[in-house]
Order: structure tokens, then C-alpha cells, then sequence
């Protein structure tokens, strides 16, 4: 048993920044330590409500300040916080009500009502997140206990609920820290969704230094950067399909981004056309990329700002310290150098499991290692480089294309605003490379023009065969990721199996 979460960081700021500006949610502001007030009046409400340490509950908020207020009070009792994806269906958090048992629901009005009962139900917009003036429970201590409860986006299959302790949150707050450099006085914007791993332990790096944080409900171009020159940000996480589309943004120009000194970005591979095109676009700006999954509290990899060379543009790093990763054959074995295979894992920051799942947790683990289904190999150095999920792997004629390859050739070209490269089935080949791409406004481009560019970057077995124009952008995920599955799915209905 050992001093936990809270401790170090919420309890931290109220000790040490007390009067600094903790949240900036539209006009309300709040210092750390009047955050801490309601957070600890909060949490004396819920055990008012029979909430103890290891019950769950359902949080269903976009960015805002009851989302870091109801966290941070779970924090301190013990429960077991479950952040919802805001762009669920009805169906879909249903699921996740039902996989998780919560004693009670935070939710905001303007998302979907869930059919499931909770038996306690809060509505933001309609309710006042009300604490009690009474002795709140002791802050909890425990590293082993379970954090939160997060469901992975589904974007390859059912979404599971990947368990994440106090200890391995603990873990990644102090990787962030020793990469990004979170500091007082820095202003750390999310603009990510907070209830993905993206963004959401920038909440408890921020405030175990004493970082004021902005919340944003959405993404909104005009928005983000009105913020970013008002509130004098110093510091996000965009998603690269975020970044992408920031660069790209006709009015950027207008705006005083001066103050903006780090950009870290993951989720998935970034081009090193939208690399190079955000260098000139933000001058001033330090890239951070970071590799990571739900189930290993995210970071696992990271590639600084000096890094970013020509040689080293499509890697995502080398490991954090503490955390060893490796690259596997089928067998387990190591992979040799420059040979791709398996990512796997192990460290303080790696899950405990998914919740009710033993079997999908027994797969997941080669022994003590974590199976990331993730696809690279690793140069002389120890650099990391991705080239695909086992997934999105495309094999057509016996040879294997990774997606990520060909959506880079794609999107050097410069009508290219948005691109999705997928397998759909073929009677000759098994599978046919196929790229779903938007363009940029007034841009005009035909899918021979298109394939001509790439044949210059790729091998002729690379290219696509079949290129489809859709208007406005592409399905996204609740993460903003290109959600491939939406895109791919119509092409294989009445398929047994979805490759060739």
C-alpha cells in the first residue's frame, strides 16, 4: 500500500498552486484549489449515494469541468470511473452500462439518454453536479486498485473494457513528464477527447505540476485557434488527422498561435508530407510523437522533437524508460533487425486485463508480454518503426501491403485533404488495394491522375486499384481516427471472412 494517485497529483496542485488557475471551461474558471473543494465535496456526496471504493461509474461528458471534477473524485474514493465515448450510439453505451455494472451515471443532456438503468443518474445541462458540505472519505491509497475501466474505440471488433490501476496511470504520468516537460506555468489545451488515453492523462500530468488545463467540447477549427491565442496555450495532443486538417486551414494565418511551444500527436502513423507541411505551417512549434495503446496507460514510445529527421520521419520512436518493447515472429521470437513483426510489451503501465474477459486477456499476453497486434520492425538503434495493424495488412497475390505506405504516397499529393487505404475483396488477386480519399476544397483530381502520382513512390503490386472520391471528410471515430472499418464493411457483406 503505498501513497496513490490523488495524493500526487490533484492534492499535489491544491498543496503547492493553490490560487493558479486549474480549469478553463468557456467563462468559468477555477483555481486548483477550489477544484480540490469540489472534488472532495463531490466525492462525500457519492458515498452519501452508498459509492465505495471498486464500484463503478458511468461518466458520459465531453470536455468540460465536471468531466476533471468527477474523475478526480472517483480518484480519491476509489471508484472505479468509467469515461464513456461521446459519439457511442444508444446501442453501444449500452453495451458498456451492461459490461460494467456502474452503481450510477454522469451524463450530459445533449448526448444520448442509454436505455440501461443505472438506478442514479445525473444530467449535466439540466442538473447542477452538486457536492456536500460533509467530511469526505479519506483519500484512497492503494497502486493495484483499479483507476478507471476504458473501452477501446471497437474500431477492429467489440469494444472491450481494458482495466487500468492507479499504479499503471502513475507510471505514464511520470513518462509524460520526463518527455513533454509539463511545468507551471503552462497552459495545456484539450482538444482531444478526454475520455480516450489519447488525452486523457494529460488531466493528471497537468495537474500534478501545477498546469492550468482549457477544455473544448469539440473540435472546431476557428475555435481551437481562437483559444490557443487567448488562453496563451503552451501545450496539446492532436490526433495527426487533427493536424492534418489544421495545417490546411485557409484562416490559420490569422490567428496569434505564438504562444503554442509542444504539439504531441499519436494515434496513428503521420505522413511525413503533413510532417514537413506543419514545420512550415508552425515554425515555433516542437513535435512530439507518441506510440501507445488503452491497455498500456497509453505510452510505450516516444520520438522528440530533434528526432524528426528525414531518416526517422515515419518512426515513432524508441521505448519510455521503464518499459521494454520488443519485435516478434509469430513463434515469439525475436525479430531480426529491419524485419517487421509483432510489437510486444511489458512494464509498470501495462493493463491489468479486460474486465470480465479471461479469454480475450489470455490472448492478449505472450506470457508476461502484451501482444500490441501491432506491426514494425527496428532499425540498428532501437527506433521503431510502423508499418501496420495485423488487421489493416492488405495481401493481394501472395504479397503483403501496408496500408500506411500507400496512404503516405497518397497524401504527398496536394489535392489530397483526407485518405483511407483498404483491402476489398477481388476474384484474381484475393484482395484489391482500394483508397477512399477527399480533397481539398476548389482541388480537382481523377483516380488515373492519382495512381500515376503514387507509381512514382510505390511498387506496381503497391498501387491502388480501385480510388473512390467522398464528398466532405472521411467516418471518424470518437478519437478522430479514420474509422476503416466503416469504409471497408460494405464491401465485404455476404463474405465469409473479410480477407482474401
Amino acid at each position: 500500500m503505498v501513497p496513490m494517485l490523488y495524493s500526487q497529483t490533484l492534492g499535489r496542485a491544491a498543496r503547492y498552486y493553490p490560487e493558479v488557475t486549474a480549469v478553463v471551461d468557456g467563462e468559468r474558471r477555477v483555481t486548483y484549489a477550489q477544484l480540490d473543494r469540489r472534488a472532495a465535496q463531490l466525492a462525500a456526496a457519492l458515498a452519501a449515494r452508498g459509492f465505495a471504493a471498486g464500484d463503478r461509474l458511468g461518466v458520459l461528458l465531453p470536455n468540460c469541468l465536471e468531466f476533471l471534477e468527477t474523475i478526480f473524485a472517483c480518484c480519491r474514493m476509489g471508484v472505479i470511473a468509467v469515461p464513456i465515448n461521446t459519439r457511442y450510439a444508444v446501442a453501444e453505451i449500452d453495451e458498456v452500462l451492461r459490461d460494467s455494472t456502474p452503481r450510477g451515471l454522469i451524463r450530459h443532456n445533449t448526448l444520448p439518454r442509454p436505455t440501461v438503468d443505472t438506478g442514479w443518474e445525473v444530467v449535466i445541462g439540466e442538473q447542477c453536479l452538486e457536492g456536500r458540505e460533509a467530511d469526505p472519505p479519506p483519500v484512497f491509497y492503494d497502486s493495484d486498485a483499479l483507476f478507471g475501466l476504458f473501452y477501446t474505440s471497437g474500431t477492429t471488433g467489440r469494444a472491450k473494457g481494458v482495466m487500468l490501476s492507479h499504479g499503471n496511470l502513475l507510471a505514464n504520468l511520470h513518462h509524460m513528464q520526463s518527455w513533454t516537460g509539463f511545468r507551471y506555468p503552462d497552459v495545456w489545451l484539450h482538444a482531444a477527447p478526454m475520455f480516450h488515453l489519447a488525452d486523457f492523462p494529460a488531466m493528471l500530468a497537468s495537474a500534478a505540476q501545477g498546469v492550468t488545463q482549457v477544455t473544448l467540447a469539440k473540435f472546431d477549427l476557428h475555435l481551437v485557434c481562437e483559444v490557443i491565442q487567448r488562453e496563451r496555450v503552451t501545450r496539446t495532443v492532436f490526433i495527426p488527422t487533427m493536424i492534418n486538417l489544421l495545417t490546411l486551414f485557409p484562416d490559420l494565418g490569422k490567428y496569434d498561435l505564438s504562444s503554442l511551444q509542444m504539439v504531441v500527436y499519436g494515434g496513428s502513423p503521420m505522413a511525413p508530407e503533413i510532417i514537413n507541411r506543419t514545420r512550415e505551417k508552425l515554425p515555433g512549434v516542437k513535435l512530439g510523437q507518441g506510440y501507445g495503446l488503452t491497455e498500456t496507460s497509453p505510452l510505450l514510445t516516444t520520438l522528440y522533437d530533434e528526432e524528426h529527421t528525414s531518416r526517422r520521419l515515419l518512426s515513432c520512436g524508441r521505448p519510455v524508460m521503464g518499459v521494454e518493447v520488443a519485435v516478434v515472429d509469430p513463434m515469439g521470437n525475436p525479430a531480426p533487425v529491419g524485419t517487421p513483426g509483432e510489437i510486444v510489451a511489458r512494464g509498470p503501465n501495462v493493463m491489468k486485463g479486460y474486465w470480465k474477459n479471461e479469454q480475450a486477456t489470455r490472448d492478449a499476453f505472450l506470457g508476461d508480454w502484451f501482444r500490441t497486434g501491432d506491426i514494425a520492425y527496428q532499425d540498428e538503434e532501437g527506433y521503431l518503426y510502423i508499418v501496420d495493424r495485423q488487421k489493416d495488412m492488405i495481401v493481394t497475390g501472395g504479397e503483403n501491403v501496408y496500408s500506411s505506405e500507400v496512404e503516405a504516397a497518397i497524401y504527398s499529393h496536394s489535392a489530397i485533404k483526407e485518405c483511407a487505404v483498404i483491402g476489398v475483396p477481388d476474384p484474381n488477386w484475393g484482395e484489391a488495394v482500394m483508397a477512399c480519399v477527399t480533397l481539398q476544397d476548389g482541388a480537382a483530381l481523377t483516380a488515373e491522375e492519382l495512381v500515376a502520382h503514387c507509381r512514382t513512390r510505390l511498387a506496381n503490386y503497391k498501387l491502388p486499384r480501385r480510388v473512390e472520391f467522398l464528398p466532405g471528410e472521411l467516418p471518424k471515430s470518437g478519437t478522430n481516427k479514420i474509422l476503416k472499418r466503416a469504409l471497408r464493411d460494405p464491401y465485404w457483406q455476404g463474405y465469409s471472412r473479410r480477407v482474401g
